[in-house]
């Protein structure tokens, strides 16, 4: 408030209502997640280290020696056992999760457990800073980018209604994804995310999926939807009418909330529109500035 209605529901999801200059004919629906990926304590070793599981998709390779923060503000680093005490076949062997730990200081299963009870969740350290030509980097931008996005379509003024969704529990099945969409009911869907990009070097141009600077990545099909051509075509026709940057997804991979809303109801047309991001699901996600606002437009 004062730029808009909204709800929270049972589930944690943000709803808001945005009245434009116009009724629509059509009730479209905006959606960004508003959870990231993490970890959840497990288990207390009587040393005083914890054991964990992680929370949606991670890599356990970029969890070594990173800083984790707690819900609760306890800080802690993810540890592995020392190279030089590694067999001569793990040295070269990628780390499970199962091999890690994460050390808060704690002196006993006691101590560590009163400082972080079971259950307790955390995620990387906060970061964001912009360097070098145009990018920037930090954790979760999958999917802050999306959600600063629809922030800004709030506080402007709009042609038409829009209903905008802060979904939750996207990172473990796009389960808020599919109690919103189901309150509200729309005809269309826009939803609005961050996505691999893989224009790194030793990696061949048909395994890129998409490219920084490029603007956004809009997709044809992914892990959870098949995307209505149509609605594709029209996204990259309005981008290259309008002199917006845009490009295809090139790849069959991965998922959002789309899954979820399509699939709602009487069904819902989708489409997802993406910015670029290399190292997704780290603590140093990186994207360019320039993508989120071409994005935007």
């Amino acid at each position: 408030k004062p730029h808009a209605e909204y709800e929270v529901d049972p589930l944690g999801n943000l709803l808001v209502f945005k009245k434009g200059k116009n009724r629509a004919k059509n009730k479209v629906m905006l959606a960004a997640h508003i959870d990231e990926v993490g970890i959840i304590v497990c288990f207390a070793e009587k040393s005083g280290f914890l054991r964990f599981a992680t929370v949606g998709g991670i890599d356990p390779k970029v969890l070594l020696g990173r800083e984790i923060v707690f819900e609760n503000g306890v800080k802690g680093v993810t540890g592995l056992a020392p190279v030089h005490l590694l067999k001569e076949d793990e040295k070269n062997k990628a780390p499970e999760i199962s091999d890690l730990y994460i050390d808060i200081g704690a002196n006993s299963d006691t101590e560590a457990l009163n400082a972080v009870p079971l259950g307790t969740t955390g995620t990387f350290a906060q970061k964001l800073e912009e360097f070098g030509d145009g990018l920037v980097a930090g954790r979760a931008l999958d999917d802050r980018i999306g959600a600063a996005i629809m922030l800004d379509l709030i506080r402007s003024e709009t042609e038409y209604d829009l209903t905008l969704a802060f979904t939750v529990q996207e990172e473990v099945g796009a389960r808020g994804a599919a109690a919103a969409a189901f309150s509200i009911a729309p005809d269309y869907a826009i939803v609005l995310e961050a996505t691999t990009a893989a224009d790194i070097i030793d990696v061949p141009e048909h395994k890129q999926v998409c490219k920084l600077k490029n603007g956004a990545a809009v997709s044809f099909m992914d892990n959870s939807t098949v995307y209505p051509m149509e609605l594709y075509e029209l996204a990259l026709k309005v981008a290259e009418d309008n002199g917006i940057k845009a490009q295809p997804k090139a790849a069959v991979a991965g998922g959002n909330d789309s899954g979820s809303i399509h699939k709602s109801g009487k069904g819902v047309r989708t489409i997802t529109l993406s910015v670029p991001c290399r190292y997704i699901h780290s603590q140093n996600c990186v994207s360019a500035v320039s993508d989120i606002y071409e994005t935007r437009a």
